[in-house]
Parts: structure tokens; C-alpha cells; sequence
């Protein structure tokens, strides 16, 4: 097939995750968007485990969802087992996750992209950026070819210089059985953007057969299906257990008497891994009064012959890591068809990036996903889309999206890393959004799908679909307002009665469903209207807003005093010797990491009140002084 170069406005770097979604972005905002990739069978690739959502993970998922991402609808399509995790506890730290069948997961995605016009997919590697005089120019193939683009969207993943370790063998790959990508690595940190280096891993596959279930305690998913997307996306695929076996004290003294042959252990890294995500040799080493750790065995997909051993992600020798498996109550015949493995990889400082996922260092330049320092699929579709409609924007030559962190679990997301940075891969928890309760799954597109509309990400069906919903959230919560109860009557004698909740005083249907574990079924006989008009979504969203009130107005209060205040930017290139009375710490920070805003400047480590204030006192002067 010809390709006419001087079509492409967007060139997307990447067919994982993020590179998928910034590709989709872009070309629903009607820019034309080259996605380029080591190989095309890949894109869409579940890279570790086969699974997608999770605590904090889902809410990204929900919210990729609400701006008319992918990954929501790909998952439940694909989607073989769907557990909603926290279901006991509040709604704000309620959380889906799916197992996912891997090959029609990656179906899916390719399927989703296929029907975009605004979208070519094209598989070469990328080696450098094309620049001249200080300008992006587009991009240039490991085959010499440049091809020219306005805006190019780095979505690299692991591949930057990657090696996997197994023991003592170490090799290049971005992947097992993908190769690195080499060369762009060292080409960007000459432009001035700064490369460390981070650890991953993942566990060795068993063969399906090779296992004893009977010996493992059985995990069922739920029997009503929860989703991801909220159009509702029909999975007709089959529902499959997961189970769940524990290492021992035969397992642990194994790993202890190999600890030397693992590279994490004997110098070979020396870099950091997900915290919360730690190996199997981590575990026992540093929590060795545990004397089992939990593993959850996990279907690859409905045709698959392999199992994801979640748990004992390892870089341990190949014959050791048969040992250790082995001697795990239910695989004791396992056979392992892929061993585990570490891998290191370049990533770049994600503080030289503006909230939007531009590049400080290069303008037209925006950076996605595990390439900014994050883990996990969700984290790097996150950043994927954002930077997608950022880099759209640009072409439009309209304001730039900045998800605030009252917005979106993606503005939070966004707004540590570009902050805070990050010293290892950084994945999503619901503990690190200060609004929580405002930013649950259930109202994700509540929130964000209006700027969906804006964007042009999804169609007027999609948009309707949100608008009935608010409508129909609001008929019934005036419904339930004008329905009162009064003590002493007949109705509020039923009501004790049929619940145990006695009245004191007048109060309104929606006043009573602000009491703990009261629902809109449980009042149904009181109700003047048929609640079977309603959908269960409308329902849950009255009744979460009802019971949680409080502190829902608590949290805005909190939001708009915040908005209230007056961002004070900080200039391009500002001269930040000038501010007298910097400490030598301060002064180095600031220019080391160049923040846009006075609130970026504040959440930059080891920075002091009075730093800000400084700070803060010389803005002013200057603002003042440009005045008059």
C-alpha cells in the first residue's frame, strides 16, 4: 500500500496501551494519526497479567470509558470472569476487575482501531525524532525513513533499552520474544530529557493441565456481571473460576538458598520495582515471618493452555523457579511452558512534562504511559488518551485538556507525576485522591463525558445516553423530596414496621434514604411512583448521593475554595536566581524541574513554605511592576 507522508499530522510511537488510546483519540478529534509499532499482531498485547481494573486501576478504567477510550469496552467483551473488589466497604473504594482472555482481548482493540478513517497503522521501529533548528519535524524509522508529522506522541512502554533477566542470562527485549528498542533511548536524553532506569517482572506460565484444582480453594466470579464501559458493552464469552493456592515454608527455604542466583539479589539490578507489585524472592526476603503468601491462579483465556501464576513473579534460575513452583500445594506436577522473568527499562522524568503530557524540552513532543515512570495497563491508558487529545488540540489550535485532581483519578495521576515525579513505577491506589467520594467508578461519566462531548470523542447516542441518565437522576431525587412522612401516620407506622426506623419528626423519602443501609427498595412501598421506571444505575447513584450527603458538600466546599484561589503561573525560562533569600537547595530544585505553577513549585520534595512564599512575593512584584 502507497502512503502519502505529508497526510499524517500525528504520529503515536507505540501499539500498547497507552499508544492505542492516544491513537484513537486523536483520530476521533478528526486529525490524521499514524500509529507505528515493532509489530502490528501485537498491538493490544496484555503484557503481564491477564486481567485489567483492580483498586484505583477500575477507576481509571471507568473514567477512559466516560472520554470515549477503549479499554473499557475491550474488557467487557473479553471479559471471562468480573469480580467487584470492596464490596462491603463504601462506594468510593469499590473497584471492578476482570480476567481477561488475552487473544480476544487484543481482537478487540485491533477491531476498535480497524474502524477508525483517521487512523493507518503502519509496523516499523522508531530510532530518533526527526529535528531541525529546534523544531519537531516527525519521526525517524529504524530504516532510515523519515516521515514527516506536526505532533508526535512517545508511547515506548518497557522496549527503551530493554533487558530481561533469568538467572544469570540476561538479553535484550522489551518483551519476551519482542526486541528492544534501541537507540531512541540515547538519541532523546541528548535533546536534554532526563533517562533513569526501572524493573518489572512476571511469573512463569503453567500448563493447564500439569494442575491439580482440586487441591486449590476455588474463586467464582460474581453472579451479577459488573462492566467497565457504560454503554453496556454484551459479552457472550463463557464465565470461568479463578483459585487460589499459598507458597510455604518449603517454598520460602528454596528461594532463601538460591537468594545469590537472583539478579535482583547479587548486584546484576540495581534498580527499583513496583512496590506494591513486589517478586516472590522480595516477599520472602523482606516479610520472612510470613510463613505463606497468597497466589491467585489465573485462566490466560477460554482457549488457552497456560495459567497465570499471580504472586511468584520472579528472575530466579529456570531450574529453581521449577523447584519453587513445584513445591507449591497444586502444582506439584506443574510444568512450566514460559519461565519468569525481570525486566529493565528506560524511562524519563516525568517532571519535565507539562500537565498536558507535553514535553517541556521539546514543544509538539508529548510522552504516555510506562515511559513517564508508571505501571499497569490502566496507568498507561490513562496518560495515553490525554496526551491523544492534548496532541489533537494542539493541531486544532484550541486550549489544551488539564484534568484537574478534582476532576478525574487521572488528573491525579497526572498531576504526580508531572509534581512529584517518581523514584519507582508508579501505580494507581484510590488512597491518593483527596476526593475519593466525589471521584467514584459508578459516576465517572457524570463527570468527564461532557468533555468527551467537547473533544468530539463520542457520538450524540453516547452523549444522549449520559443525558438521560442526569434527567432521570434528577426526577427521581425531586421525587423523592416531595414525598414526606409524617411520624404519627400511617405510613410512618409502616415504616417502622417494615425497616425498624422510627420518626421524630417530618422528613422527606430522600431524608430517610440518607440513613445507613436504607435503599430505594426498602422504601418502595411508601413510593408514590413506580420505581421499575428507573434504571439500576440511576438508582445507585440516588442513593450513594443521598447517604453521603454530607460529605459529597463537604468535599465540594472543599473543591471550590480550592478553584477560588488564583493560580499563579510561573513564566517560561524564569529567572529563578533573582528571588533573594533561595536557599542553594531550593534555588537548584527549582531549576532543575522548571514548574509551570505556583502549586507544582510547592509539591516539588524538600521545598519549604517559605521557598513558596519567597516565591511567591517576587510573581507579584513582577506581575505589579509589568502593570505600571
Amino acid at each position: 500500500m502507497k502512503f502519502d507522508f505529508e497526510d499524517f499530522n500525528t504520529i503515536v510511537v507505540g501499539g500498547g496501551h497507552a499508544g492505542t488510546e492516544a491513537a484513537l483519540a486523536s483520530g476521533r478529534m478528526g486529525i490524521k494519526t499514524l500509529l507505528l509499532t515493532q509489530s502490528i499482531d501485537a498491538i493490544g498485547q496484555l503484557s503481564c497479567n491477564p486481567s485489567i481494573g483492580g483498586i484505583g486501576k477500575g477507576h481509571l478504567v471507568r473514567e477512559i470509558d466516560a472520554l470515549g477510550g477503549a479499554m473499557g469496552v475491550a474488557a467487557d467483551k473479553s471479559g471471562i470472569h468480573f469480580k467487584t473488589l470492596n464490596l462491603s466497604k463504601g462506594p468510593a473504594v469499590r473497584a471492578t476487575r476482570a480476567q481477561i482472555d488475552r487473544d480476544q482481548y487484543k481482537k478487540q482493540i485491533q477491531v476498535i482501531l480497524s474502524r477508525e478513517p483517521n487512523i493507518t497503522v503502519m509496523q516499523q521501529q522508531v530510532k530518533d525524532l526527526w529535528i531541525e533548528q529546534d523544531c519537531l519535524l516527525g519521526v525517524i524509522t529504524q530504516l532510515d525513513v523519515k516521515i514527516p508529522s506536526k505532533m508526535v506522541v512517545l508511547t515506548v512502554g518497557t522496549f527503551l533499552n530493554g533487558l530481561i533477566h533469568v538467572g544469570q542470562s540476561k538479553f535484550g527485549g522489551g518483551r519476551a520474544s519482542e526486541p528492544p528498542a534501541l537507540g531512541l533511548s540515547n538519541n532523546l536524553e541528548k535533546l536534554g530529557l532526563k533517562v533513569g532506569r526501572l524493573k518489572t517482572g512476571t511469573p512463569p506460565r503453567i500448563d493447564i493441565s500439569s494442575v491439580n484444582f482440586l487441591k486449590m480453594e476455588k474463586q467464582s466470579g460474581d453472579c451479577r456481571r459488573p462492566s467497565f464501559s457504560f454503554l453496556g458493552a454484551k459479552n457472550s464469552l463463557p464465565q470461568v473460576s479463578c483459585y487460589m493456592t499459598h507458597t510455604n515454608e518449603s517454598t520460602h527455604k528454596i528461594i532463601q538458598e538460591s537468594i545469590e542466583l537472583s539478579p535482583m539479589y547479587n548486584g546484576t539490578i540495581k534498580t527499583k520495582g513496583p512496590r506494591y507489585c513486589p517478586s516472590i524472592e522480595d516477599k520472602v526476603m523482606r516479610f520472612n515471618e510470613r510463613k505463606a503468601h497468597q497466589i491467585f491462579v489465573e485462566p490466560e483465556g477460554l482457549d488457552s493452555s497456560e495459567l497465570y501464576p499471580n504472586g511468584i513473579s520472579t528472575s530466579l534460575p529456570f531450574d529453581i523457579q521449577y523447584k519453587l513452583v513445584r513445591s507449591i500445594r497444586g502444582f506439584e506436577k506443574a510444568i512450566i511452558t514460559r519461565p519468569g522473568y525481570a525486566i529493565e527499562y528506560d524511562f524519563f522524568d516525568p517532571r519535565q512534562l507539562n500537565p498536558t503530557l507535553e514535553s517541556k524540552v521539546l514543544k509538539n513532543l508529548f510522552l504516555a504511559g510506562q515511559i513517564n515512570g508508571t505501571t499497569g495497563y490502566e496507568e498507561a491508558a490513562a496518560q495515553g488518551i490525554v496526551a491523544g487529545i492534548n496532541s489533537a488540540l494542539r493541531m486544532q489550535s484550541k486550549d489544551l485538556w488539564i484534568p484537574k485532581r478534582s476532576d478525574a483519578y487521572i488528573g491525579v495521576l497526572i498531576d504526580d507525576l508531572v509534581s512529584r515525579g517518581t523514584l519507582e513505577p508508579y501505580r494507581m491506589f484510590t488512597s491518593r485522591a483527596e476526593y475519593r467520594l466525589i471521584l467514584r467508578e459508578d459516576n465517572a461519566d457524570r463527570r468527564l463525558s461532557c468533555f468527551a462531548k467537547e473533544f468530539g470523542l463520542i457520538n450524540n447516542e453516547q452523549w444522549d445516553r449520559v443525558v438521560t441518565k442526569n434527567a432521570l437522576i434528577k426526577k427521581l431525587d425531586r421525587q423523592l423530596k416531595s414525598t414526606k412522612v409524617n411520624p404519627n401516620s400511617e405510613i410512618g407506622e409502616k415504616l417502622l414496621e417494615e425497616t425498624g426506623e422510627s420518626l421524630k419528626h417530618c422528613k422527606s423519602l430522600k431524608e430517610l434514604l440518607g440513613r445507613p443501609k436504607m435503599t430505594i427498595e426498602k422504601l418502595g412501598k411508601f413510593l408514590k411512583f413506580s420505581i421499575t421506571d428507573y434504571p439500576q444505575s440511576v438508582i445507585e447513584q440516588v442513593e450513594i448521593d443521598s447517604l453521603y450527603a454530607g460529605y459529597i458538600e463537604r468535599q465540594k466546599k472543599e473543591i471550590a475554595q480550592t478553584m477560588s484561589r488564583k493560580e499563579v503561573p510561573i513564566p517560561k525560562n524564569f529567572n529563578y536566581k533573582a528571588v533573594k533569600g533561595l536557599s542553594n537547595e531550593a534555588l537548584q530544585k527549582f531549576i532543575e524541574f522548571q514548574p509551570t505553577t505556583l502549586t507544582q513549585a510547592a509539591k516539588i520534595s524538600g521545598i519549604t513554605p517559605v521557598a513558596i512564599s519567597l516565591l511567591n512575593v517576587y510573581l507579584k512584584k513582577s506581575e505589579q511592576s509589568l502593570v505600571t
